[in-house]
């Protein structure tokens, strides 16, 4: 396992659980009847998931870079 990919890091782990619950529960019968469709929620949710472990990635490289400028000698 990379340290370093932000797809192991702690926050994106949770939101991938939330994501696929929600995706499972749109797929449900019960939310077909409500709002927008399973395929519109989807989409949408699926767009937020992206963005955030887009910002989760660039706030870790940030971090690790100005981390890795620090002088402990």
């Amino acid at each position: 396992m990379n340290p370093h990919n932000p797809l192991h890091d702690p926050s994106v782990v949770y939101l991938r659980a939330v994501l696929g619950a929600r995706l499972a529960r749109l797929r449900s019968d019960e939310e077909r009847d409500r709002g927008a469709s399973a395929i519109e929620w989807a989409i949408i949710t699926a767009i937020l998931a992206l963005l955030a472990i887009t910002i989760g990635a660039v706030i870790t490289r940030k971090v690790t870079d100005k981390a890795n400028t620090i002088n402990t000698g």
